[in-house]
């Protein structure tokens, strides 16, 4: 599949340096490499803790390459805002959707998914998924 049918992922935490990391850890633990499009959209304008809007609407403008894009969020206001962006419905491409997964384990599966040319619902149900890890 083209990279530019593939679909982006959006890694929304309150820490910039968090969203950053798990974003480099899902690149690197999928081999994806520039195969998909991953960004990070944490903390605030001023690089403090939070969650900015506009952080997390360039960031889907920037994965957007038409297939749609999976945005991931770490905790309450960061959910919140997403779902005001969704709600509002000019500020997010076409196609993109808020995925209840767990924020680590769903960003890597939401990458590897996403670098294998899957479509929006796989890459979400790939990421949901996530919930039934097991670690012990």
């Amino acid at each position: 599949m083209s990279d530019a049918l593939r679909v982006g992922v959006v890694l929304v935490s309150h820490s910039a340096q968090v969203a950053a990391s798990v974003a480099e850890l899902a690149r690197g633990l999928a081999g994806a490499g520039a195969s998909v499009a991953v960004a990070p959209a944490g903390g605030t304008e001023g690089g403090g803790l939070g969650t900015s809007a506009e952080l997390i609407a360039g960031a889907a403008a920037s994965v957007d390459r038409g297939a749609g894009v999976a945005v991931l969020a770490d905790l309450g206001s960061a959910v919140l805002t997403v779902k005001a962006l969704l709600a509002e419905g000019d500020e997010l491409p076409p196609d993109t959707r808020l995925v209840d997964a767990p924020f680590v384990e769903g960003a890597v599966a939401a990458v590897v998914t996403a670098a294998a040319g899957a479509d929006l619902d796989a890459v979400e149900a790939a990421a949901a998924e996530a919930y039934g890890y097991r670690k012990v």
